[in-house]
């Protein structure tokens, strides 16, 4: 099985409204929770109770249609607020992410690393100093994690911050951006995925349902073409409306059967159907 590392701040976990989106089943994608693969569903992360869709599913989900009955895993260790000073490599995130991950790696290949972060850091001219940060954070993955070419993809903040909500002290996204960027540009197996024309919650700073969806499209283009993706993808939206016309295998109508049962949402009577 191959393994992708989820790392950042809330954008990473993610926020998006579950009513909002239809949700994503596959029983090739499965996600790291208690020491265990067990199959993806959303939200991925855990971080905060209010915790919902993110980038993540989608990517996984490209990533099963270009490698047909192969499993891939995800392992969330994204943190809401955090600043990119908090994922410093002496600090409990940093040191948590690696210790999830070499586990994960004892019976799966890391084959990449999914980093969004920067909000935290897009005021008070913390920018200046995030290229230099962010280089040894990513260094000290690669490091200890022995995974020097594995690819790295870096998403860029929306440009809905600064604007309104809890978006408006984020006055120095660009310069996040511009950094974010110039860092892919200077080094090997890195790579940029634009944040524009993406859109947010009514909080003004994290990144819808829907727009997660496609976010996640884009993150999956760079790692398939090792490209920085600087433009939103064309055909973004026909991509994510082919996923809910997904017809489910046995395994999935099961998984979320017992899903909803387990919710109230289904008698005893109806569920016995799908475990029959």
């Amino acid at each position: 099985m191959k393994s992708v590392l989820l790392i950042g701040q809330s954008n990473m976990a993610g926020r998006g409204f579950l009513h909002e989106v239809t949700p994503l089943y596959n029983e090739n994608i499965f996600m790291l929770r208690n020491g265990r693969w067990q199959m993806m569903s959303e939200p991925i992360h855990f971080d905060r109770a209010v915790a919902g869709v993110g980038l993540a599913a989608s990517f996984a989900q490209e990533w099963c249609n270009a490698n047909k009955n192969e499993k891939i895993g995800l392992i969330p260790c994204a943190e809401g607020g955090s600043s990119i000073d908090e994922w410093n490599v002496e600090g409990a995130l940093f040191r948590h992410a690696i210790s999830e991950t070499k586990y994960a790696m004892e019976n799966s290949e890391l084959i990449a690393i999914l980093w969004h972060q920067g909000e935290s850091d897009s005021h008070r001219g913390q920018y200046q100093n995030y290229y230099q940060k962010l280089n040894v954070i990513i260094n000290s993955f690669r490091k200890e994690l022995g995974a020097l070419e594995v690819p790295f993809i870096i998403g860029g903040l929306g440009d809905y911050l600064g604007k309104s909500a809890f978006g408006l002290s984020c006055t120095e996204y660009k310069l996040v951006n511009q950094e974010l960027l110039r860092y892919a540009k200077n080094n090997d197996n890195c790579y940029f995925v634009t944040g524009k024309k993406l859109y947010s919650n009514p909080d003004g700073i994290h990144i819808n349902a829907e727009s997660q969806r496609r976010f996640g499209i884009r993150y999956f283009k760079a790692y398939q073409t090792k490209s920085n993706i600087n433009t939103p993808l064309k055909d973004e939206a026909e991509i994510v409306a082919a996923y809910y016309e997904k017809q489910h295998t046995t395994t999935e109508k099961r998984y979320m059967a017992l899903e909803q049962f387990t919710l109230g949402k289904l008698s005893l009577e109806e569920i016995m159907k799908f475990l029959k």
